[in-house]
């Protein structure tokens, strides 16, 4: 794959950070909540870099599972688990929306289902060996931490410390995400 060499002079100008603290996933039933996906999403291109998409605040990961799920009909009923994970990072940089218009992404319709511009971004992340992007949810004022798995040191922790039932379409109705019965 040829990379935007714009986007990888930007990232690699970018400080590293190390990131400790607990994240949040939302998940369904009997899902590991420290299982990274290949399936792509706002971050990262489909079938290539394994990550693990979290939220820095609980509302945040519930968020994205209500947006997600809201779309589909007739909606799910089942019940989903919010975990808390303790994860460490040493090589991550932070993305804010001060930094979208550098890197191409429109502000204005980041919270739209138009991934291209950011998964091209993950996808240089990925190359220039970074274990993680901080980046604004789409869904909540919040940060999401996006672990870049393949690149992530297996010395350092990914471990569940917590997990609950939510009741997502209440949570959902209660913040606008649904609005029906």
């Amino acid at each position: 794959m040829i990379r935007d060499t714009d986007i990888l002079d930007y990232l690699s100008g970018l400080s590293t950070e190390r990131f400790s603290g607990t994240v949040y996933r939302a998940t369904r039933t009997g899902l590991n909540p420290t299982t990274p996906s290949t399936s792509g999403g706002r971050w990262m291109l489909r079938e290539s870099t394994a990550v693990l998409y979290t939220s820095t605040v609980r509302d945040g990961a519930m968020a994205e599972l209500s947006f997600h799920l809201g779309m589909l009909t007739p909606l799910p009923a089942k019940q989903m688990v919010l975990h808390g994970l303790q994860i460490e990072t040493k090589k991550t940089i932070r993305i804010g929306r001060e930094d979208f218009l550098a890197l191409g992404i429109d502000d204005n319709r980041f919270a739209e289902i138009a991934y291209d511009r950011a998964q091209l971004i993950g996808d240089a992340a990925a190359f220039l060996g970074y274990d993680g992007i901080l980046v604004p949810s789409a869904r909540w004022t919040c940060e999401n931490l996006v672990v870049i798995c393949d690149n992530h040191d297996i010395s350092l922790p990914i471990d569940l410390v917590s997990s609950e039932d939510v009741d997502w379409q209440a949570w959902a109705r209660a913040h606008g995400f649904i609005t029906t019965p």
